[in-house]
């Protein structure tokens, strides 16, 4: 069978569901001609089962057999002194330099370079392999360097270490015990059910969480803390406690420890005391027996994850405490151990910062809260910093709370799972985004500091900091809800190991990994993948006004309006003339003078601060002209055409793999491309229609308002149908949409095709709301030219949305379609449940036009 599938061409690919990910092991091309120069036995220093050597031992067995087609057998090395006469003739040594130094005769040690924790050595240039860790966990590492250097193609002789730059690399997942009270939910998570909770409770067939810390060792991930930060007290009840020590059980083979987030008022909600209070010894001595217990069960426990005093969330300062006695609470407990505690410094309070203040703004809040607690912190606790002072947007400065703990051990926290970028249905590629802040350099003290010099360390000479990627998966074959979405997570684990990494080399080695080595399928997903993050900057937010996404609800459609007046800080204080924070110290919030000076005086001067961040910094009128020529409305107008205009080049040019990509991954993730570049549109016009509104200023090249290819609903011929004054208006064409007269029955519109007879795409606008399976039939001249249901919940998890607004607003294209002149068109809906079977309007494209 192995040898069938290495003759076969590379267009002919079985299907797949992307469970394995980039650990596929697919058959490389030509994999025959290296018969004989690959490696037929494995021998493993460990023997363990629980150790991550024998994991590393078998997972290079499995690895080598599927790639090259040819056997490989694990030896197990049970002590002993090894004899030159016993020396295999083919084989792959692999576990820690201690047992190697036991394992290997006194003549034929090696020299091995200096490693740190967690580090590997990798030598192929001997008569034998060599995978040699520091630890355990390091020799694993190595053997998924090695197998992913083979399922590249690369067979080269090498001979190298590799350290991790940080300690801390971990993964948080943002998973609930409950969900309304009957399953395991991830917040932010769009590729399916938590894999570790249902029911409140930890599953009992923990399968796919073993198969997750497989993943996440493959790119060094080393710890997972598996719950959510908006903790539940009862994840530290025994029967969860019992649980958790399964997870821990599960993850362990593969190096990963596990680590939970807490409720910091536990000790009143779970332990029945009268107070939380993290000075009060009755609580001191509650967590102290909590984190006794939780390692009599899971000895290698990573640590806590805290978030206090945000969003609703208790912590110190509801007893007048600081932010570093409530981090010290549950670091004294974990320091016999050994343990982590991560605090978050995501802290702000809803109830005091107020819009119509002009000095008020979130993104001065991390720094308020800290200020001063820099050397109040025990050695044991890292404060894990967002990469912007808001919430994950596609563009914020970096944090500047970096530069202000210097004798605080820091980690940077990055969002896989993209809340505010499309949810894993947008294709967007965060690497580049990551590594604009990772190595923007914040100048303390007027010397060289970047981002990631100071998470790993060098800069202040903490040695424990890193990184904290959110990821979201789940129980979906895909992970994450989408296929190319992997992307991010494996470039995560890249980068938290070597900060230096590069972007398109990360894309093209995971390209290769999980689709294919033909060329053409490397620089297109290359393209498309690095044209993405830019893309939906330029239809969402741009010049530093952020995402412009709902922000009261589902995070994902256009919304600006949404983003002014509420109590959550993300505002741009937008009116008839100006828009922009003015974060300066001259006349705004202060925000750009928490930045060490050579940075400070940048963002204080329009002319210094990049273009990219200007409306972050400056409160600024719609007229104000750029260095392109442009006025800041006209580059609003142009960079969501241009934006959406790139989203709606991603179908074709994944069309254009489909000899290449097995059928259910192709057909899956253009799928996704489809619905996306249709969402790209709604954006677009939704941002330009809001600002149009707004400004009263017209785009210079007619185009906003102005859509020669539509027929909008509420124009046509009613039956059964009647109008609806959509909110916010900007998410709909024009203002209205039509709705069924009631959520059950039937209504149709008509109209004359006011376009001459060829051959068209013809789109329908319409909104798939989550209340409902409504159903639509669409006719020329009585045909039915295609009928379609709104179910599109059970095929995307983006979230959920009961309205109808741009965040449900969707389009459905039927291409080629001929139309003759003086035709008919015809929309037949039918609600269903609470859902009217909504239509904004129809789009009759000439084909290659983009409405």
């Amino acid at each position: 069978m192995l040898l069938s599938l290495l003759l076969l061409p590379l267009g002919l690919v079985a299907a797949e569901t992307g469970i394995d990910a980039w650990l596929r092991y697919a058959p490389i091309p030509e994999a025959h001609k290296y018969a004989g120069q690959i490696p037929t036995q494995v021998v493993a220093l460990n023997s363990s089962e629980l150790s991550p050597v024998l994991t590393g031992a078998k997972e290079l067995e499995q690895g080598i057999s599927s790639i090259f087609g040819q056997s490989c057998k694990v030896n197990r090395w049970h002590g002993g002194r090894r004899g030159g006469a016993h020396r295999p003739a083919s084989s792959i040594v692999i576990g820690t330099v201690a047992e190697y130094s036991s394992y290997a005769a006194k003549d034929s040690k090696k020299s091995i370079p200096k490693l740190v924790n967690d580090g590997f050595y990798l030598d192929t240039t001997g008569r034998e392999v060599l995978i040699l860790g520091s630890n355990e966990r390091g020799a694993l590492y190595g053997a998924f360097e090695y197998l992913s250097l083979l399922a590249q193609g690369n067979v080269t002789k090498i001979a190298y270490a590799s350290n991790p730059e940080v300690p801390i690399r971990w993964i948080n997942q943002w998973d609930n015990l409950r969900d309304g009270g009957t399953h395991g939910s991830v917040e932010r998570g769009y590729g399916g059910k938590s894999l570790f909770f249902w029911n409140g409770e930890v599953r009992p067939d923990l399968t796919r969480a073993a198969q997750y810390a497989r993943l996440l060792a493959s790119i060094g991930i080393n710890a997972v803390v598996v719950n959510n930060v908006n903790a539940n007290e009862t994840i530290l009840n025994s029967t969860n406690l019992d649980g958790i020590a399964r997870i821990a059980d599960v993850f362990r083979p593969y190096g990963v420890q596990l680590g939970l987030s807490l409720y910091f008022a536990s000790p009143k909600a779970l332990g029945a005391l009268t107070t939380f209070d993290p000075l009060d010894q009755s609580v001191i001595k509650w967590w102290t027996n909590i984190t006794d217990e939780i390692y009599e069960r899971v000895p290698d426990f990573a640590g806590y994850l805290v978030k206090a005093n945000s969003e609703g969330q208790p912590g110190p300062l509801t007893y007048n405490r600081t932010l570093a006695q409530g981090a010290n609470l549950f670091a004294k407990a974990l320091q016999p151990h050994g343990g982590v505690c991560v605090f978050r410094a995501f802290v702000y309070d809803s109830t005091t910062i107020n819009e119509t203040v002009w000095t008020d703004d979130r993104a001065n809040a991390a720094v308020d809260f800290f200020d001063g607690l820099d050397d109040q912190f025990m050695d044991n606790v890292v404060v894990q910093i967002k990469y912007g002072p808001i919430d994950f947007q596609v563009r914020e400065p970096v944090s500047p709370l970096f530069s202000h703990l210097r004798q605080t051990a820091t980690s940077v926290e990055l969002q896989i799972t993209p809340e505010y970028l499309g949810q894993n249905v947008h294709l967007v590629y965060l690497a580049p985004l990551w590594k604009e802040i990772l190595d923007f350099d914040l100048r303390v003290d007027r010397a060289p500091s970047t981002v990631k010099s100071i998470v790993n360390g060098t800069r202040f000479n903490n040695p424990l900091g890193g990184f904290a990627g959110v990821a979201g998966a789940g129980n979906n074959q895909t992970w994450l809800g989408s296929h190319l979405a992997m992307s991010n997570l494996y470039a995560y684990g890249k980068l938290a190991w070597n900060a230096d990494a590069d972007s398109v080399e990360m894309l093209q080695a995971w390209t290769k990994l999980t689709f294919s080595h033909d060329q053409k399928v490397i620089d297109t997903i290359t393209s498309m993948s690095m044209a993405s993050w830019p893309a939906y900057e330029g239809f969402s937010g741009n010049l530093g006004i952020q995402t412009l996404t709902n922000i009261l609800n589902g995070h994902y459609g256009p919304d600006p309006q949404s983003q002014e007046n509420n109590p959550y800080g993300q505002w741009y204080r937008a009116d008839a003339t100006t828009i922009g924070m003015d974060r300066t110290v001259n006349n705004g919030t202060g925000n750009a003078g928490q930045y060490p000076p050579e940075v400070a005086a940048a963002y204080e001067s329009v002319d210094t601060t990049p273009e990219n961040l200007l409306l972050w910094f400056h409160h600024l009128p719609y007229t104000h002209v750029l260095k392109s020529g442009e006025t800041i409305i006209q580059h609003f107008y142009n960079a969501h055409y241009n934006g959406s205009a790139v989203s709606n080049t991603f179908p074709s040019q994944w069309e254009s793999l489909k000899p290449y990509i097995d059928t259910q991954r192709y057909e899956e993730q253009l799928f996704r491309l489809v619905y996306a570049a249709g969402h790209s549109l709604v954006w677009r016009d939704s941002i330009n229609n809001y600002f149009f509104n707004v400004s009263s200023i017209a785009d210079e090249q007619h185009r906003v308002l102005n859509h020669p290819y539509r027929i909008e609903a509420e124009s046509m011929e009613l039956e059964g149908y009647h109008p609806y004054l959509v909110h916010p208006f900007h998410a709909a064409s024009g203002t209205y949409a039509i709705v069924t007269d009631t959520n059950t029955t039937q209504g149709t519109a008509t109209a004359l095709v006011p376009f001459p007879a060829g051959k068209y795409d013809v789109a329908v606008n319409y909104y798939d709301q989550v209340i409902g399976n409504a159903t639509w039939e669409l006719y020329l001249d009585d045909a039915l030219v295609g009928e379609w249901k709104g179910d599109f919940e059970y095929s995307v998890g983006s979230a959920r949305v009961f309205y109808i607004d741009g965040q449900s607003a969707i389009r459905k294209t039927f291409k080629g379609v001929d139309v003759k002149a003086n035709a008919t068109v015809k929309i037949v809906g039918r609600g269903d449940g609470m859902e009217p079977a909504p239509v904004d309007y129809i789009s009759f494209l000439p084909q290659g036009v983009v409405d």
